[in-house]
């Protein structure tokens, strides 16, 4: 079992779009749709939901956790690497916190950073060689594909909702949070948020012009992906709104 854990892995390496990557996110998929199906069991349901807000969360500490012994042990952790300060690092720990408190401030703040973070990174996984069956490859699908779910759930069955003014407060917080990674870059020599550099691995960042003329592309990026992802619910406000004119 050790090469599945080892940083020295010499097997199947990870193919964008191969048949493990298009397996997990259908088994995502299913799980996603699962959840909203059962939406409504979860909403009446007390117990039910504080167990399934507890587990969401578990899942969310114990895979960070569990990622960190991995790096320990394989001596590959560092400062500059392995804190939680990606956009999908930071959204983890928030995560897990607002499906405690279901607070709606980390529900603005993981919705839209961790449908555009955890989603971009489960269309492009950067993952490096670690295919399937490596541990690096179970992980970083539960880990994004969690994240997902916690903001999926909060929505689907306590109904929180995303609002115009959510697009906004959420990109000015982005910003700043960037400038803050900025400096911390800067003084420890990381690249989180991919500020400094593009990754190692294939990215939508490899279309979109070199550094650091694709920071202003991000932004623009991100400013229509948080649109894009309110736009549902703006465009279900206007019918419900003209259905009772």
């Amino acid at each position: 079992m050790w090469p599945y854990f080892s940083t020295d892995y010499s097997g199947n390496r990870f193919g964008l779009f191969s048949t493990s990557h298009w397996t997990a996110l259908a088994i995502l998929l299913v799980l996603y749709l699962t959840l909203f199906r059962f939406r409504r069991y979860f909403r009446g349901n007390g117990s039910a939901d504080k167990t399934a807000r507890f587990i969401i969360a578990f899942i969310l500490i114990l895979q960070e956790i569990v990622l960190n012994i991995w790096r320990f042990v394989n001596g590959d952790w560092s400062i500059a690497t392995s804190l939680p300060l990606h956009l999908c690092g930071i959204a983890v720990m928030l995560s897990a916190i607002m499906m405690y408190n279901k607070n709606y401030l980390l529900y603005e703040i993981t919705f839209f950073w961790g449908l555009g973070g955890a989603l971009q990174a489960l269309i492009t996984p950067d993952i490096g060689p670690y295919g399937f069956p490596h541990f690096r490859y179970f992980h970083f699908f539960v880990s994004h594909g969690t994240i997902i779910l916690a903001s999926l759930y909060m929505t689907f069955v306590h109904r929180y909702r995303p609002h115009h003014k959510s697009v906004w407060k959420i990109f000015v917080l982005t910003n700043a949070y960037a400038a803050f990674i900025g400096f911390f870059n800067w003084i420890t020599g990381a690249n989180y948020l991919y500020i400094c550099h593009k990754p190692e691995t294939s990215s939508m960042l490899d279309v979109m012009g070199p550094w650091p003329w694709y920071l202003i592309s991000l932004e623009v990026l991100a400013l229509a992906s948080f649109y894009l992802y309110y736009s549902p619910f703006a465009l279900r406000r206007k019918l419900l709104t003209e259905r009772t004119e």
